[in-house]
């Protein structure tokens, strides 16, 4: 996992030759409510101007099939051939990427940012072309109507009738450098119109003439400059953060088709609003056929192409739900679809619009209407039924079986205990099964119980009430008992589903928890990805220039092509999946998922998948790498605090460092100089000298001790303490101690209290006598003249205990807890030492595994007991 990746040593397209980035191009859009306007005629203009001020352009490609004029403006500028691809048996002329990545000019000139490419194209669409060219640092300039953008395309098809088959997703717009609004008059437009000058290369002149009303022109013309002073007034308004969190707008999405309708009116009225929007899925217990899921497949897809979030949940109870999650997000909007599919032991969604309106309080309630153009859709009158052959071939033997039982038991017993027989026996089926085979095994029974056991028998004839109120029973019990099993079983398969999604996410979060480090995230995630999703993943993280870097957790032995490289940093750039089963680079056998904590993209998760995900699957998939990027960005915010604290300290120790040593230093180096000043000054007499020698001695002992306590703080700081542990005698260590400090220790008693026959003992001698030397110091600048200062040592219990006691004034019992903290000094401390003393003493115990305790006596003075794990000499009592 931590092995270096190399590839052939060519840099990617948008790496320059010294491997950095280039500066991304610039986006600018030639705007326009319709095609017609002189959109690509005002660009081709203004790409003269660039030209004429040396810049290098290159055209792409532009529509100009009927304009002349549009034609003429070519000529000067470099146009690069289009590509010719050969799908479904016709030739179709496409941009050349490559090609004008290969010329690399400052400015490119595409027409129609909507466009959808032709299969074998690089990009399915066009506009992840011009993305393409603006990462490789080329401008670009090109041409898009307002009909095309996704949030107007059914605003246009309820305005006009007419729906385009090419959208472009809002996000795209907004991220644009500049747009340019061409307009044109509505008398203009119909000129041009009639001239034939205007491109429909989908809908005919009478569809185009129908569009071109001039009402409609005008509702259009008003948007596109609503649209315009929306951008503006969002350009230039400054974003004020307050407290209280910002209300959104909440989209209320199910399996049909109002619902995408729903989801881009509030795309829309987020943009007004300037409001953040979610969109929630609740599960119900009804199963969906094929064509709901595929529907709901292109509705999620459609919330997370327009940037939305998504929230799913699983209950029956769809409006309490809705509203419990609207006051729980902070919603003060609910856009929900109006729809008049009804569904047989459910809800129809007009009731659920109803509900919302009257329990919905003060949240506002936004309704969409479906579109009147659309064909009624078909009413779902009974759960969708089982195309499993086998279920329905044991059904029929089953049944047959039992019929046969019955007519072997109707001689036996009187023929009005059957029918109920018959029930029970319907329900233990009803239990087993699904909707079509209990449907058709309820048919086959009453179909042979009807021939065999209704007099007169072999024929399918009701001669009394009881007998077709009999037939009638069963029917319905079958329907009743299909329909609620089907939902009980449905039900309880999605409880059973969401327990072990659930579960899977706690322990995949306790797992997380627990890393140290994001070798470990990576690898506990790799492991539960291969175990919950059947899919090998590996990583490619960002460094700390925002670029991708792959010299980490990437399986050993596996080369990245360079267009590997370029996809993974598509998905990371624009935050959306690139590669296999998506619109981005699909011939990619891996597919590049981005990883991104709120606003922060932390770099890609590239799987290896056979088989697109299903709506249920992307949803757990999501909340797996939500998980992931939160394990991540809390090891960075740990990192972060402790990098934070670390400059705490670190600027503590410089403040504390700088003022203690300008000071302590001052005095000690003043008196060797005073004192040498007057040495060389003048003569004196021996005993003044001898006085003065002593001071210069006595201040070069401080500064020595000073300096000394500074290393040995560095050294216990860089944890390179290194132990010379050998046979050691306490008595030479405590007299080795007291002979060093004899002058510090003339103006009391020394007691040095050790046994006789103690043994020797195995431990470092020069950190010790360090220690003791500190402790003994600290003893004599605070005890009373003519008092006892005690050494005491011991071995007791496979421990050697040392002892320091005097009788000096004693800690405040508050401060003890904080004796032994780095430049910690008490309100009582005398002048002189930077308060590492202490601190050094428990470093150099600590580092013989031992401890250190420090307690008040009864009587006065303070008592610090050593106590080292240690072993003595065979042979040597103690």
């Amino acid at each position: 996992m931590e092995n270096d990746h190399h590839n052939s040593g060519e840099l990617p397209a948008f790496f320059d030759q010294k491997g950095n980035e280039p500066q991304r191009g610039k986006l600018k859009i030639f705007f326009g409510i319709s095609p017609g306007v002189g959109k690509t005629y005002a660009m081709l203009q203004a790409a003269h101007v660039e030209a004429g001020k040396g810049v290098q352009v290159a055209v792409g490609c532009v529509k100009c099939q009927t304009r002349p004029e549009t034609q003429a403006l070519l000529e000067g500028l470099n146009f690069i051939p289009y590509k010719e691809i050969e799908y479904k048996g016709m030739v179709y002329e496409e941009m050349d990427l490559d090609a004008m990545l290969e010329i690399h000019p400052q400015l490119a000139v595409i027409d129609d940012l909507a466009h959808t490419n032709v299969a074998g194209c690089n990009n399915a669409k066009r506009y992840q072309d011009v993305w393409e060219l603006l990462d490789n640092g080329i401008d670009v300039y090109t041409t898009l109507n307002m009909v095309h953008l996704e949030s107007y395309v059914d605003t246009i098809y309820q305005l006009t009738g007419l729906r385009v088959s090419q959208s472009l997703s809002d996000e795209i717009f907004e991220q644009v450098d500049e747009v340019e609004l061409v307009d044109a008059t509505y008398s203009q437009l119909i000129a041009r119109l009639k001239e034939g000058k205007i491109y429909t290369a989908n809908h005919s002149q009478e569809k185009m003439a129908q569009f071109f009303q001039k009402e409609r022109i005008s509702v259009m013309r008003e948007m596109a400059f609503r649209l315009m002073a929306e951008r503006l007034n969002k350009q230039q308004k400054l974003i004020q953060e307050t407290a209280q969190p910002k209300k959104r707008l909440l989209v209320l999405i199910g399996p049909d088709t109002i619902s995408a309708q729903a989801i881009r009116k509030t795309k829309t009225m987020a943009g007004v609003l300037d409001q953040n929007w979610v969109s929630l899925y609740i599960k119900t217990s009804r199963a969906l056929n094929a064509k709901e899921k595929k529907q709901l497949d292109e509705n999620i897809k459609l919330v997370k192409l327009l940037d939305g979030e998504m929230i799913v949940f699983s209950s029956n109870d769809i409006v309490k739900t809705c509203l419990a999650v609207a006051r729980r997000e902070n919603i003060s909007q609910i856009i929900v679809g109006k729809s008049e599919k009804r569904q047989l032991f459910g809800y129809a969604k007009k009731n659920i619009v109803n509900r919302l309106i009257r329990e919905s309080g003060n949240i506002n309630v936004y309704v969409v209407g479906s579109e009147a153009r659309d064909t009624p859709e078909q009413k779902d009158i009974i759960p969708p039924l089982t195309n499993n052959t086998l279920k329905y071939v044991l059904t029929v033997i089953s049944a047959i079986a039992i019929a046969m039982l019955c007519i072997s038991l109707s001689n036996k017993m009187d023929h009005q205990f059957l029918p109920f027989l018959l029930l029970m026996v319907l329900f233990l089926i009803a239990v087993i099964f699904r909707m079509g085979p209990i449907l058709l095994s309820t048919i086959v029974i009453i179909l042979a119980c009807g021939v065999f056991l209704i007099p007169p028998s072999f024929t399918f004839r009701f001669d009394t009430s009881s007998d077709l109120i009999t037939f009638l029973i069963f029917f319905v019990f079958a329907l009743f008992s299909g329909v609620l099993t089907t939902r009980f079983w449905e039900q309880e398969k999605q409880a059973v589903y969401r327990e072990k999604q659930t579960n899977a996410l706690f322990l995949f979060t306790q797992r997380l928890a627990r890393a140290i480090d994001v070798k470990d995230i990576v690898e506990i995630s790799m492991e539960d990805i291969r175990k919950y999703f059947s899919v090998d993943v590996f990583y490619i993280f960002r460094d700390d220039k925002y670029k991708l870097t792959i010299r980490k957790y990437i399986p050993q032995g596996l080369v990245l092509s360079k267009s590997d490289l370029e996809t993974a940093t598509w998905a990371f750039k624009h935050d959306r999946p690139a590669g296999k089963f998506t619109d981005t680079m699909p011939s990619s056998k891996y597919t590049y998922y981005p990883l991104k904590n709120r606003d922060i993209s932390i770099g890609v998760v590239v799987a290896k998948q056979n088989k697109p995900f299903s709506t249920k699957v992307t949803i757990f998939w999501d909340a797996f790498f939500a998980q992931i990027a939160r394990a991540i960005e809390h090891l960075q915010l740990g990192q972060l605090t402790r990098r934070t604290n670390l400059l705490d300290e670190s600027d503590k120790l410089y403040k504390t460092l700088f003022n203690t040593i300008s000071h302590e230093f001052r005095i000690p180096v003043a008196t060797i100089m005073g004192a040498s000043d007057i040495l060389l000054s003048t003569d004196h007499p021996n005993d003044t000298k001898i006085k003065l020698y002593r001071e210069i001695l006595g201040a070069s002992q401080r500064i020595n001790r000073l300096v000394g306590n500074l290393l040995n703080m560095s050294r216990l700081e860089s944890g390179r303490i290194a132990l010379t542990i050998d046979w050691c005698d306490v008595h030479d260590l405590l007299n080795q101690v007291t002979e060093n400090l004899s002058e510090e220790l003339k103006p009391f008693y020394v007691d040095v209290s050790i046994p006789e026959a103690i043994a020797l003992v195995k431990l470092d001698f020069d950190l010790m006598e360090q220690a003791l030397f500190n402790l003994v110091i600290n003893a004599c600048q605070y005890a009373k003249e003519g008092t006892t200062i005690r050494l005491k040592a011991l071995y007791k219990g496979d421990e050697l205990i040392l002892e320091i006691t005097d009788r000096g004034p004693g800690f405040n019992p508050d401060d003890l807890p904080f004796v032994f903290d780095k430049f910690w000094r008490s309100k009582n401390s005398k002048t002189g030492g930077l308060g590492l003393g202490l601190s050094i003493v428990k470093g150099f115990v600590e580092a013989h595994r031992g401890t250190i305790s420090v307690e008040n006596r009864k009587n006065g003075g303070v008592r610090f007991t050593i106590k080292i794990p240690t072993e003595i000499s065979n042979g040597i009592e103690r």
